[in-house]
């Protein structure tokens, strides 16, 4: 058992290291790093520019880097106001219950009745586009399944005797809620908030793509790719393949931080 919470902890840490590099690296990365250069245009891979340069003979390495950056910024604000969304209406939906749980619901079935990236178009085209357009798209379309999961298990608490003392003891259903209900769910709510990342990164990147998020200064990953799909049919693979795998690494990383995190907050993992 030691040895698997010493991987767990080991797969976890490599993880989250990679990714708060490449997050605090982009943050602090001197623009110059990938600006124009026109006389480095559609370089190949090499020992100086190891992604190659773009149309515009900016540095792909460090484009990558600063895309990746956006990404995860753009994820990290997009799935706490998502999670946190899903956190309140799951546990008061179950506390409730009533016509605001049919109600909660009735919006449940509603946002996964359509695809997300529709509606992830729709809403950032309604507020203008844009870094703002894109994480409210992504922030309202990514809380229905949390809610589901912490729902559920507020449901089978409800029927604990500590709750029912509680309502016995005269406390109130916020009181019950914040002082059971939350430290309950919270390792549940950890592990949803951490593997939404990935559905996020991936939605974020696709509504750009598509021209529906960050526009075409900013060197988003979406923004990289677009740009990449005008050249590529003319041999200029590394345009769109290392910032591909950049994506796909953020996303799997993700999912290995959040299937390890469950091992060791989920009790029935951890006996494994």
């Amino acid at each position: 058992m030691y040895n698997t919470r010493g991987r767990t902890l080991v797969y976890i840490s490599a993880a989250a290291v990679y990714l708060a590099g490449v997050f605090i690296w982009g943050i602090f990365m001197n623009p110059d790093l990938y600006a124009v250069n026109f006389a480095n245009k559609f370089m190949p891979p090499s020992f100086s520019h190891p992604f190659g340069a773009d149309f515009m003979g900016r540095d792909m390495f460090f484009r990558c880097i600063k895309g990746l950056q956006i990404s995860l910024a753009t994820g990290l604000v997009a799935s706490a106001v998502s999670s946190v969304i899903g956190l309140a209406f799951g546990i008061f939906s179950a506390v409730i219950g009533g016509k605001f749980d049919k109600f909660v619901l009735f919006c449940i079935d509603l946002c996964m009745g359509l695809p997300h990236l529709v509606l992830i178009l729709l809403i950032s085209s309604m507020l203008g586009r844009g870094a703002a357009g894109v994480t409210a798209g992504v922030a309202l379309t990514h809380w229905p399944e949390i809610t589901r999961i912490i729902r559920a298990e507020v449901l089978q608490l409800k029927s604990s005797q500590f709750v029912k003392a509680s309502y016995k003891m005269g406390k109130t259903r916020f009181f019950v809620a914040k002082e059971h209900m939350v430290p309950h769910v919270m390792p549940v709510y950890l592990v949803g908030l951490v593997l939404l990342f990935p559905h996020v990164i991936m939605h974020e990147a696709a509504v750009t793509f598509l021209g529906f998020g960050f526009p075409a200064e900013v060197p988003a990953v979406g923004v990289i790719l677009s740009e990449a799909m005008r050249h590529i049919a003319a041999g200029k693979w590394w345009l769109a393949l290392f910032p591909g795998v950049m994506l796909l690494t953020a996303v799997i990383l993700f999912d290995v931080i959040g299937d390890n995190l469950n091992k060791l907050l989920n009790p029935a993992s951890g006996n494994e």
